[in-house]
């Protein structure tokens, strides 16, 4: 059942635009600007060099809200260090101005905050930062490397780590004398699903995405359980696997027995749902921890997190979905400085204990990811406190132990959000009830390749 195509590279001349991993995908007719900067002693190098001399002016842009409010007060550690460097923070529309500041190399900022599935896009632009990397390679989430791999070269400074986790409502649980400590494999959580629907007749126990885009999103966390993703390292589909065959038989057996209830994830119907215990099992990254503490006041403390269930006996029990990471321009002025900025928020003690250690944003600690960076995603070392909305649990040991379990992976092809309109649409097709896991595999398979890969 499995369709090859000749060995190809990804396109880097296609980038792709968003926030928080939602993203779209714009065809562009990307140059490479600017000449290849490097050390007198090799003038061609498109390797990155830590300066020094640190001295100097750089910016820094990243997304407005709660992140940049975090990375904006790290700033004044990071001058503790680096004292003759000034950092010009800016909140800045990412989407909407990188493209075209690449382009036409104007006003380019030395360092930017950028989605992980957005990095391959913009390879053709960026600082190959493998050689500063290199004394970190060992201690990173092998997952982060490769999404911020392309042809040898990595191209992002890898930050947190989205941990696919199993959310669950422990009172409700109780309540239906269901033990969730029980629940190891996805079969013991269809076992699971189906005992709270005998408790209660009008729940649907478990979510199923509605949005295309998330879906497909979620899918692909179930997919890195397993080790794989829609692509590999050198952009050829396999979608057609049994791998993605179990994952589809998976959500079409909770669509075919009513064991799930089908929304947009924090929609209203959604939040309505997991307020009334309808809804009582929630297959999502960590950053599904905002829903507690913020959308859900009725079962808020009711909810704990655990590690995703195994595909298969002693399997892995997570998976990534979603992240971010930080970029250097090539056009950038100093990049140099721009490199010693990140080291210091992700390798950096002092640093990676600001960005998620207690601060005027979270006087409790940064709770909806976890470093990347071994050292500082010590389960024995939190960087942020227990957290109330979840029973006062100790996430940080929850997410540390299921991070360490996230396979490798490999970069996220230019394509990807294009592949929504084919497979993300496909898998609410089968939800609907007028596809089967077969048919989402070959028609995805089919139309992704023909009208995606192929056209690059």
């Amino acid at each position: 059942m499995h369709q090859h195509s000749p060995r190809r590279k990804a396109n880097r001349r296609f980038a792709r635009l968003g926030s928080l991993g939602i993203a779209t995908v714009v065809a562009l007719g990307l140059t490479a600007c600017g000449p290849s900067i490097g050390t007198p002693d090799e003038p061609d190098s498109s390797k990155l060099q830590a300066p020094t001399d640190p001295k100097g002016e750089i910016t820094i842009w990243d997304r407005s809200g709660d992140l940049f409010e975090v990375f904006d007060a790290v700033i004044a550690k990071f001058n503790e260090k680096y004292p003759d460097i000034t950092v010009n923070h800016e909140a800045v529309d990412i989407g909407a101005k990188l493209q075209n500041t690449l382009i036409t190399s104007t006003d380019v900022p030395d360092g930017v905050f950028l989605d992980d599935s957005l990095v391959p896009g913009y390879a053709d632009y960026l600082w190959d930062l493998s050689d500063v990397l290199d004394p970190y390679l060992p201690d990173i989430a092998q997952q982060k490397v490769d999404v911020n791999s392309l042809d040898g070269g990595i191209y992002g400074v890898p930050w947190d780590l989205d941990p696919g986790l199993l959310f669950y409502n422990a009172t409700a649980l109780e309540a239906a004398g269901i033990d969730a400590e029980s629940i190891e494999t996805y079969d013991d959580l269809l076992q699971a699903a189906r005992d709270y629907k005998a408790f209660k007749p009008d729940a649907g126990p478990i979510h199923l995405e509605q949005s295309a885009f998330l879906g497909q999103l979620q899918l692909e966390m179930y997919a890195s359980q397993l080790g794989t993703s829609i692509s590999d390292e050198n952009g050829e589909l396999r979608i057609d696997s049994p791998e993605y065959e179990q994952i589809l038989t998976f959500l079409d057996t909770v669509q075919k027995e009513g064991l799930g209830t089908r929304a947009e994830y924090l929609g209203p119907t959604d939040i309505a749902t997991l307020e009334s215990g309808q809804q009582v099992f929630f297959p999502w990254a960590q950053w599904f921890d905002f829903a507690p503490q913020q959308l859900l006041p009725e079962t808020s403390g009711d909810w704990r997190a655990m590690p995703l269930p195994a595909w298969s006996d002693g399997g892995a029990r997570s998976g990534a979905m979603g992240g971010s990471s930080f970029i250097v321009p090539k056009d950038a002025a100093e990049p140099g400085l721009a490199w010693l900025f990140y080291e210091f928020l992700v390798f950096d003690e002092a640093g990676y204990t600001a960005v998620y250690g207690p601060n005027s944003v979270y006087p409790d600690g940064l709770n909806t990811s976890i470093p990347s960076y071994g050292p500082a995603a010590n389960a024995d070392k939190p960087l942020f406190g227990t957290v109330d909305a979840l029973g006062g649990q100790d996430l940080w040991k929850v997410a540390v132990e299921a991070g360490a379990q996230i396979p490798g992976s490999a970069p996220t092809p230019t394509w990807w959000a294009g592949a929504v309109d084919y497979l993300g649409n496909n898998i609410q097709k089968m939800l609907d009830g007028t596809m089967t896991p077969d048919e989402v595999i070959s028609v995805s398979t089919k139309d992704i390749q023909t009208n995606l890969v192929d056209r690059q």
